[in-house]
């Protein structure tokens, strides 16, 4: 089981950006697709942005293209989700996941992903 850790989060005025990133030792053992999630107050989880396992496929919920960017760093085991023009709606306790994928493709945020972190807290306020 992987020990996912997110960093990064914090207050933000909109239209700023910030940089989460989710480390874990385990990225060097398997391919792993790793997906962003957030969960604002009152409602549901949803999916933000995913990369699959050999990082040749990204994928982005709507309400985030063109904003947000997510990136692997190989080299320090760490998925980044670069998040720009950021707005009060995306407040929110965002949270990082894996599954293993060794195959080549893309990846999906309705994948059911095996491992968690615990969340970073991003709030967009003036």
């Amino acid at each position: 089981q992987l020990q996912l850790v997110e960093s990064g989060g914090g207050l933000v005025q909109p239209g700023g950006s910030l940089r989460l990133s989710c480390a874990a030792s385990g990225f060097a053992r398997d391919y792993y697709a790793v997906g962003w999630f957030r969960q604002a107050p009152g409602k549901e989880r949803e999916g933000v942005s995913c990369i699959s396992g050999r990082g040749r496929g990204t994928n982005f919920a709507d309400s985030v293209k063109g904003r947000f960017a997510i990136s692997r760093d190989v080299a320090k085991y760490t998925v980044d989700l670069e998040m720009n023009s950021l707005k009060p709606e995306d407040t929110a306790i965002y949270y990082c996941a894996a599954v293993v994928q060794r195959q080549i493709g893309g990846c999906v945020l309705s994948t059911a992903y095996t491992d968690w972190g615990q969340g970073t807290q991003v709030t967009v306020s003036s």
